[in-house]
């Protein structure tokens, strides 16, 4: 019995146990309450993580795709167009027939341009027929001075074409001149109308060679 008892626990005593086996069996507070400070904050780590890991897998694709697309702008732009061969410099006939041709062109320039702008101040009252008249009369008189001066003139052959080309924008501005003129034979304005296109085509011919000649003259379009 007494053997017994001194290898036993008294009877009516509670044990206390030792910090060692307390935290053994879980029954700590302070690791309970450190325990569940630390599990929001393990949580949130978490979260954050599988966030950023998220944002690296985005950018590192868009980065990846980025490198293997072609450039859009490299793409849809257009090639430009080769550049034309410069001419060559006009010959010692060619600057001959040029510079013949400038005072012909001059007068013929200086009176379609008259006559039209007295057509228009016509048209809007503001000449009368007989202010009309005399500028149609010589611009006519300017067309076959300048046709007869035309017809005088030996182009070369590289200026055959555009020689002829002159020639008959001339004789398109005396019909253009001529019909304007029966607006004071029988009065009626319709003629004008019938003498615009005649008009526009001349100075359209006029336009084209001019460019070839004197490309400092007329503005590009």
């Amino acid at each position: 019995m007494a053997f017994g008892w001194q290898l036993g626990e008294p009877m009516g005593r509670k044990s206390v146990a030792s910090p060692e086996r307390s935290s053994a069996t879980g029954h700590d507070p302070s690791a309970k309450w450190a325990s569940s400070l630390s599990r929001p904050f393990g949580f949130r780590l978490l979260v954050l993580g599988v966030v950023l890991l998220g944002l690296l897998v985005v950018i590192t694709f868009a980065l990846v795709r980025e490198a293997s697309t072609p450039n859009r702008a490299t793409i849809s732009a257009p090639s430009p167009p080769p550049l034309a061969p410069p001419r060559p410099p006009f010959t010692r006939a060619e600057e001959a027939y040029i510079k013949a041709l400038w005072p012909i062109h001059g007068a013929v320039e200086r009176s379609t341009v008259r006559m039209s702008l007295g057509q228009i101040f016509y048209t809007i009252n503001d000449m009368s027929r007989t202010e009309l008249k005399p500028r149609v009369d010589d611009a006519l008189a300017t067309y076959r001075q300048a046709e007869s001066r035309l017809r005088a003139l030996q182009p070369p052959p590289s200026l055959q074409g555009a020689h002829d080309d002159y020639l008959a924008a001339v004789r398109l501005f005396q019909k253009s001149a001529a019909e304007v003129l029966r607006v004071f034979e029988d009065g009626n304005d319709d003629h004008l109308r019938t003498a615009y296109p005649l008009n526009q085509e001349a100075s359209n011919k006029i336009r084209e060679v001019g460019a070839k000649f004197w490309p400092n003259e007329f503005v590009p379009n």
